[in-house]
């Protein structure tokens, strides 16, 4: 079993001050100097966080909730997850805090995968957690929303809560209306997400989503089934193959 890093490297956003973030932003109109140092801001975090995934290679993202412990069945299986994800060859990226975060980093940590951390800066403190190789913070929820999509080949939903229906809606709109195609969407915890399914089949007895949409994500409790779906969906699709990390060069002062 791989030993885990206990101190990941941690990259921060440039953005440090409380008025400069996202709740600031979504406040209202400013002054002119102020939304133009907004402009500024958020450019900046979009060119920090392309200059620091653009190195980590294809990536699958694993979301779940920050509140399972290490002995429940759905972190067992998160980190299961994790280690079948680093086998066919991804980065595992989450949101680098506890729970099913965690279990799924220290997955691919057990097979010797890279384990990387996406986290969103928030009023409470959430600590990173030790299986990861670093961690990147974010202050702007919108551009952390396009990094994971933008680096990610794949979306693996376990259950969770508020912050895991956001992330797994938006993939979902992002494939329903065409901004992205053929992305794999994979729920884990058939239990957990039943009342889920009912819904999304109200939804298509009302006619405010298509039968096809269904179709959009798959649902599983096999880790085998889920491997294969995504080996079908986000390598062969795609014509990924194993390859040379890309360099980075001193002159770009890539680091």
């Amino acid at each position: 079993m791989a030993i885990p890093n206990p101190q990941p490297k941690i990259e921060i956003s440039p953005n440090v001050s409380a008025k400069v973030g996202e709740r600031y932003f979504l406040e209202g109109p400013k002054s002119r100097g102020s939304e133009a140092m907004t402009l500024w801001r958020v450019l900046r975090e979009f060119f920090y966080g392309f200059r620091k995934l653009h190195f980590i290679g294809p990536c699958v993202t694993v979301f779940g909730s920050a509140r399972f412990k290490e002995d429940h069945r759905y972190y067992k299986l998160a980190r299961e997850v994790g280690a079948g994800v680093s086998r066919l060859g991804f980065t595992v990226v989450t949101g680098g805090g506890p729970g099913i975060m965690e279990a799924a980093n220290r997955g691919a940590k057990d097979v010797g995968g890279r384990s990387i951390g996406c986290n969103i800066i928030l009023p409470f403190e959430q600590r990173p957690n030790p299986y990861l190789d670093a961690m990147l913070e974010f202050r702007y929820f919108f551009v952390r929303k396009v990094m994971l999509v933008k680096y990610s080949y794949a979306f693996v939903v376990l259950p969770g809560g508020v912050g895991t229906m956001d992330e797994l809606f938006e993939a979902l709109t992002l494939i329903q209306t065409g901004k992205i195609r053929d992305f794999p969407v994979v729920l884990m915890g058939k239990d957990y997400y039943a009342p889920l399914i009912d819904f999304f089949r109200d939804m298509a007895r009302e006619g405010t989503i298509s039968e096809s949409d269904l179709r959009l994500f798959m649902i599983t409790d096999s880790i085998d089934e889920a491997m294969a779906h995504l080996e079908q969906y986000a390598v062969q699709k795609f014509g990924l193959h194993r390859t040379k990390t890309l360099r980075r060069r001193r002159w770009f002062w890539e680091r």
